[in-house]
């Protein structure tokens, strides 16, 4: 049997190949049709959660399978939506409730929640407030027939130069946020769109006008690639964490350690507290084990826990996928010495064997022992 990190590696050398494979699965093949054929058929919050079978699938692409017999508890966090930080799934300490109901987001988009997509419904809805400021009349013809013109034509837009090139379009979407195409610098709107919203550092997040913020929110090519114009977080985004939590769920079926190490390097772009880490049982998992602490120190003072591991590791190394990979190879080395796949002899030489293809090398086990710990 292969060891912990050499398996770990192997699926994701070329995660689209793993993804790949998963999908091809005849039982997920066939729940993912059956999803996506009746998903955008969904209008409220009682169609979603009396389709046991579309309900079951989206619960467990956010990793909340053993919640999915909890409908009551679900019904009250979907109506109460992710607008009000005092809304009960923002309250929840699991963050991926609030995950949820973003995605599936009733209380905000009513009937359009499994369709909207903020190029198509937040645009046309902004340039009608703003059409109003402008002193036109949202029902007039003008505003109309750019209004048709646009959904018409939006979903046919799948790059940043798609839409630029399209000035009636172009025009349309930055009136929606209050620009103004005829002044606004357009080498200035594609580094906007281009950097998208995802990084804090990025150009639409550091301007001072939060309008380009929205504009590149609303045509998010960065994040959604082509589908920008037509991507709906109920519809694809959920079929692609249903295919990598499906994904972790196989490879722990063999090897635990995989599945966390699978898990941890997922969320690792999203850590920002060690607070964060320690109400995720996995992510908390991880990092004990990475630090070679005992599975009792997960019930130390809170605070102290916290204070270890900011003395040990910085958290930012997360974020750099070169850190972020020593630090899996150091937790996937330790946890294949406490839980060996193969006998305790050859175990050991995953510390100091030289693997003949992909594996550990001893260099680069000399080299995990000198991180921060």
């Amino acid at each position: 049997m292969l060891n912990t990190l050499t398996s770990y590696q192997l699926i994701t050398r070329d995660i689209g190949k793993s993804i790949d494979r998963i999908e091809k699965q005849p039982v997920v093949d066939r729940e993912t049709k059956y999803y996506l054929d009746n998903i955008t058929k969904v209008k409220s919050i009682d169609d979603f959660v009396n389709n046991d079978r579309l309900f079951k699938y989206a619960m467990k692409a956010y990793g909340l399978s053993s919640m999915d017999y909890a409908k009551a508890f679900m019904v009250k966090a979907l109506k109460e939506g992710v607008s009000d930080s005092d809304s009960f799934a923002n309250k929840l300490t699991d963050k991926r409730y609030a995950e949820f109901v973003a995605a599936f987001n009733f209380a905000a988009n009513g009937a359009d929640a499994t369709v909207y997509n903020k190029a198509q419904q937040l645009v046309t809805k902004n340039y009608a407030i703003q059409a109003q400021i402008a002193g036109l009349d949202p029902n007039s013809n003008y505003v109309k027939g750019e209004t048709t013109y646009y959904l018409a034509n939006i979903t046919k837009v799948k790059s940043i130069d798609d839409l630029m090139s399209n000035s009636r379009l172009y025009t349309y979407a930055l009136a929606a946020f209050g620009l103004d195409a005829a002044t606004e610098d357009k080498d200035l709107i594609k580094n906007v769109l281009q950097g998208g919203v995802r990084d804090p550092n990025s150009v639409a997040n550091t301007m001072t006008n939060k309008a380009y913020a929205a504009l590149a929110s609303a045509f998010n090519f960065e994040a959604y690639g082509e589908s920008a114009t037509t991507t709906n977080p109920a519809q694809q985004p959920t079929v692609d964490k249903y295919m990598r939590q499906t994904l972790e769920e196989d490879a722990g079926q063999s090897n635990e350690g995989v599945r966390l190490a699978l898990y941890f390097q997922r969320k690792a772009s999203t850590i920002t507290s060690w607070y964060q880490v320690l109400a995720d049982t996995a992510l908390a998992s991880v990092v004990r084990t990475a630090l070679g602490l005992p599975d009792s120190f997960a019930s130390a003072d809170i605070d102290k826990q916290v204070q270890l591991f900011e003395q040990k590791l910085n958290i930012a190394d997360f974020s750099d996928p070169k850190k972020l990979d020593k630090f899996i190879t150091r937790f996937t080395s330790l946890w294949e010495i406490n839980n060996p796949t193969s006998a305790p002899q050859t175990a050991a030489s995953v510390l100091f064997a030289q693997p003949v293809t992909v594996g550990i090398s001893t260099d680069l086990m000399m080299a995990m022992q000198k991180l921060k710990f």
